[in-house]
């Protein structure tokens, strides 16, 4: 089924109901506030389901995320000055090295190589990369804007960031937070604060959760692969399923596109990860051949590249919202969730068993990053994207975000500090459906992913004409306009009736065109709301100058509407049969070089208000308690009173709830195992953690009871529900 040809808001009573043992493994904005003297222009010169606005324009995206050292813009004798100082007074050597712009960085027991003759590389962050003999790199390095970079591979690149950001390298202590993206946000090894400052982000999407549109390449030369599922049996099928995916995760996303994110004046990224980075099982259960089902993902090969990209993050002073984006059983049916089909997860006979299996991946991570050093890079855990409650139900979900807030706090304690925000999705319901929700709970967000381009509509209106509101001189036709009446209001009081409030995902998708954008077999002119056309938004080399400012213009006023928000998504890979990208609208990469993303976000504040939005305001406050302050956890009883573990699920009759199938906990639980570091002639003098942060936390892993039939996870709706034997012993 098309993603544009459903709305779940025409469902029904949506909102009735209340709602170890381990092995390694702007006033003129929506907000109110004035911008700080900081925030000072410098040198200014998915498929997903949404809201927007109305109950008829929700739909789904898919039915088939101050250093100690001295910054390199000051003057370099003062930093010698300052060494020679701290030298002769503290009598500690400092190894640090000042990197001035268009200079190499020096390093201690070897110098970067292979630099071009203007003494950098070629191009900016993102835009080249020049050979060079690995050096063996023992000291801080940092470096700011036409810094030079040595990757890991020994290639270079510069470093281009115009906004007071810089990068840093420590090689002895790798978990260095000192770096900073661009001066109007704080440091890593600063606190954020909430309200105050804003979320300007970008997801990496199709990195490590393979979206056919993200990454069509794949899926062209694995023809009848319509999700990870089906691509990941055909590589194995072909023995290329390890040697493909490998390459993939080594090329899509390199450490120059980290480094380009920060230097576009954005401050931290949402990372999708799998699953399976933990584990995929070898048996799920029977499916109705009688054959027992094994989950063909490539598990735990990942882990170690999600590490690095976290490292990366780190290194030029990038936030993270990090993103477990597929669950057992499937949450929404969508390709994105491991598998498209029918929802498993907190639905039919399977639902239970599958939350289950999802609460301990969700237990193991919420152990690994909030480790002291990982809890000031991974900032937000959103513990699970996108569950489908038109079709799963309110209480539902509701019931396990509650059982999953106490997992998480059991693991990490209350208040400010201990443990990441924990993001909730809205389950495709209005963020007003969530007002009031868990009042008194620590640090919990919600997360809202509001697209026109799945409303099932045409939206055919061009944006290539004069902008509604303004001053008559912009363009953009509806759309920025749209923007901010649907969702500035909808965001700003979600703000003040329920807390910390965030767009995870948007797009300049004013329409569902696009390359696999509505799936692989949902393709045509006939799945595609927008009807025949659609060949003209796949060619962004054919767009007119007058199309790429009306897209900026909506890109800008949805930032301004949204005020904390990531795009979706960094990059798209071109298609095998094009060599061209063909979902343009969906690539924030490919916007900033082609003149339809803004170089600098921060021009997108004020935006609302100069086309003349009706917009609620913000004052950048949040109660205490929402942040980690005064009252962090204390939540009234009367507010979880309807939240039963386990709770009724939709697709089991009611004589049969007590009998759905569920795991025992008496299995040997995991770990995320830290990085290794074998850099040449350094010894990493920081603690790396061991990928648990509670010692205390010991309850076994969820495993299958020996003896119980279970149908398959991943396709049980219509199985029959097993007769005994498949719950765990009281």
């Amino acid at each position: 089924m098309s993603r544009s040809s459903y709305n779940p808001f025409d469902q029904p009573g949506l909102d009735a109901g209340v709602a170890h043992e381990s092995q390694p493994f702007d006033q003129t904005s929506p907000f109110l506030d004035p911008p700080r003297s900081s925030d000072v222009l410098a040198g200014s010169d998915h498929a997903k389901e949404t809201y927007a606005g109305d109950a008829a324009d929700y739909a789904p995206r898919n039915a088939a995320s101050r250093p100690l050292y001295k910054r390199p813009r000051f003057l370099l004798a003062s930093g010698v000055a300052l060494v020679a100082i701290i030298i002769v007074a503290v009598v500690v050597p400092v190894y640090f090295t000042v990197v001035k712009p268009n200079q190499h960085n020096a390093v201690k027991g070897g110098a970067a190589s292979g630099s071009n003759a203007n003494g950098h590389g070629n191009g900016g962050a993102g835009s080249g990369t020049t050979s060079a003999t690995i050096p063996v790199q023992t000291a801080v390095t940092t470096g700011g804007d036409g810094s030079t970079v040595t990757m890991e591979d020994g290639t270079t690149f510069v470093y281009k960031n115009p906004f007071g950001g810089f990068w840093v390298n420590n090689p002895e202590d790798p978990f260095d937070n000192s770096a900073q993206c661009n001066a109007w946000t704080p440091p890593l090894n600063t606190t954020w604060q909430w309200g105050a400052d804003r979320i300007n982000g970008v997801n990496i999407g199709g990195l490590f959760v393979l979206e056919p549109f993200i990454v069509p390449a794949l899926y062209e030369a694995n023809p009848g692969s319509v999700d990870e599922w089906t691509l990941s049996t055909l590589l194995a099928q072909k023995g290329q399923l390890q040697s493909a995916l490998e390459d993939h995760y080594n090329t899509f996303i390199t450490e120059q596109d980290i480094a380009e994110i920060a230097g576009a004046g954005l401050n931290w990224i949402r990372l999708q990860i799998p699953f399976w980075a933990i584990e995929a099982w070898k048996d799920v259960g029977v499916d109705g051949n009688g054959q027992h089902v094994a989950e063909p993902f490539l598990a735990q090969i990942c882990w170690k590249y999600i590490l690095r990209l976290l490292g990366w993050a780190r290194k030029y002073g990038l936030r993270v919202n990090l993103d477990l984006h597929t669950i057992p059983g499937s949450q929404n049916g969508f390709n994105h969730s491991g598998k498209s089909g029918s929802i498993n997860w907190m639905n039919g006979p399977m639902g239970i068993a599958n939350a289950e299996r999802s609460l301990d991946y969700m237990r193991i991570i919420t152990e690994f990053i909030s480790q002291p050093q990982w809890k000031d890079v991974i900032v937000i855990f959103s513990m699970i994207n996108e569950p489908f409650m038109a079709k799963i139900g309110r209480p539902p979900v509701e019931s396990f975000y509650w059982h999953a807030y106490q997992m998480a706090r059991g693991v990490t304690g209350t208040g400010a500090g201990n443990g990441p925000m924990l993001a909730f999705h809205d389950g495709f319901a209005t963020p007003a459906g969530w007002a009031n929700f868990l009042p008194g709970a620590d640090r919990i967000a919600l997360d809202t992913h509001p697209y026109f381009a799945f409303n099932g509509k045409a939206n055919r209106d061009p944006v290539n004409i004069t902008a509604d509101g303004g001053d008559g001189q912009e363009l953009g036709g509806q759309w920025p306009l749209l923007a901010c009446n649907s969702w500035g209001s909808v965001m700003n009081t979600s703000r003040q009736n329920f807390g910390v409030t965030i767009a995870g995902e948007f797009s300049n998708a004013i329409n569902d065109c696009g390359l696999y954008v509505n799936g692989v077999n949902d393709d045509t002119a006939e799945d595609s709301a927008y009807g025949p056309g659609c060949s003209y938004w796949e060619d962004y080399a054919n767009w007119s100058d007058e199309t790429k400012q009306g897209l900026l213009n909506f890109a800008l006023a949805s930032m301004d509407a949204l005020g904390d928000w990531f795009f979706w998504t960094w990059k798209i890979g071109p298609s095998s049969t094009t060599n061209s990208v063909r979902a343009p609208l969906w690539s924030y990469q490919l916007g900033l070089q082609n003149g339809w993303m803004p170089p600098d976000p921060r021009v997108a504040s004020g935006k609302c208000q100069h086309f003349g939005a009706n917009m609620v305001p913000f004052d950048g406050n949040f109660q205490p308690w929402q942040t980690g302050g005064a009252g962090a956890g204390n939540v009234a009883p009367d507010a979880t009173a309807g939240l039963a573990w386990p709770p009724a699920l939709a697709n089991v009759p009611a004589a049969d709830q007590a009998e759905l199938p569920q795991y025992t906990p008496t299995g040997t639980l995991s770990t995320l195992p830290p990085p290794s570091f074998t850099t040449p002639g350094v010894t990493v003098t920081a603690p790396i953690g061991n990928g648990w942060t509670n010692p205390q936390d010991k309850t076994p892993a969820m495993t299958p009871i020996p003896g119980c039939p279970y149908p398959d996870a991943w396709d049980a709706l219509t199985a029959q529900i097993p007769v005994g034997g498949c719950q765990p012993a009281a």
